[in-house]
């Protein structure tokens, strides 16, 4: 049985003191929908400043059994921005532009960073990022992670995922990791429990694809738009072990995505 609504904004001040949690139909309401036909009204809405207070959302939730929906700019046209329990609001706090590497043609940007916002900044470097759905003044790159988008160029630059080159994430039971093409690593590797825990999941990502090798060789990646389920395929062994394009597509169903780096492309 799911905890009273109480218990969970209190469990939220004790592990996020400074953590902004909106309760109530006047705040909730306008995240009960996104751009598609569904109607879902969230228990609270929480605006992270941090990945810490998303550490304290997802174990809070956990512990309480409620679920959490991690929501950019609410573009989503099937449903995937909202939930029954609480939403994580990228696009409020959590939009900054942290570093723009225009040697490497990187960029490492927080979740809620809007790509018009992206690709303002990049402009003055003669950079871009190659992925442009139609929402793009609006869409946030968690958002586009979430649902590995593309736009009008994706046959010339493709999807989201083949440009992300490292993810900064949140596990389910509230552990911040960093995923990237040689597998997954514990974002602070002094806290030993971390490093297990995010150990004890790499080897189980190796162990399901070591299971079912052929499955995945034959029916994952055949075509350019495939995109439909997990993209596996980036898990098997002639692809390095890229857990960070595996989790691209994944709708926050897997690890909540605080921030990223992305490749860029010469305008």
């Amino acid at each position: 049985m799911r905890a009273p609504l109480t218990s969970l904004v209190v469990h939220l001040a004790e592990l996020a003191p400074g953590l902004r949690v909106e309760t109530g139909p006047g705040a909730t309401g306008p995240y009960a929908y996104d751009a598609s036909n569904y109607r879902v009204p969230p228990r609270a809405v929480a605006f992270p400043r941090t990945a810490e207070d998303v550490v304290a959302v997802v174990r809070a939730c956990r512990e309480t059994g409620i679920p959490v929906t991690a929501r950019g700019g609410g573009t989503s046209m099937a449903g995937n921005a909202v939930g029954p329990g609480v939403v994580l609001d990228f696009s409020r706090y959590m939009n900054r532009i942290l570093d723009i590497d225009v040697q490497a043609r990187t960029a490492r940007v927080e979740a809620g960073v809007v790509l018009d916002a992206l690709r303002s900044a990049t402009a003055l470097h003669g950079l871009d990022f190659g992925p442009d759905p139609s929402s793009h003044s609006r869409c946030t790159l968690g958002g586009m992670i979430g649902n590995d988008a593309c736009g009008n160029r994706s046959v010339r630059d493709g999807r989201t995922s083949g440009h992300v080159v490292a993810l900064e994430i949140v596990t389910a039971d509230g552990v911040r990791a960093v995923a990237d093409h040689t597998g997954l690593r514990a974002a602070e590797p002094g806290d030993a429990e971390a490093v297990r825990r995010v150990a004890r999941l790499e080897a189980d990502l190796k162990r399901l694809v070591g299971e079912d090798l052929a499955l995945i060789r034959t029916e994952l990646g055949r075509i350019p738009r495939q995109v439909s389920g997990y993209q596996l395929h980036h898990l098997l062994p002639e692809n390095g072990f890229d857990v960070a394009r595996a989790l691209v597509g994944t709708e926050g169903s897997c690890a909540v995505v605080t921030a990223a780096t992305v490749r860029l492309v010469a305008t």
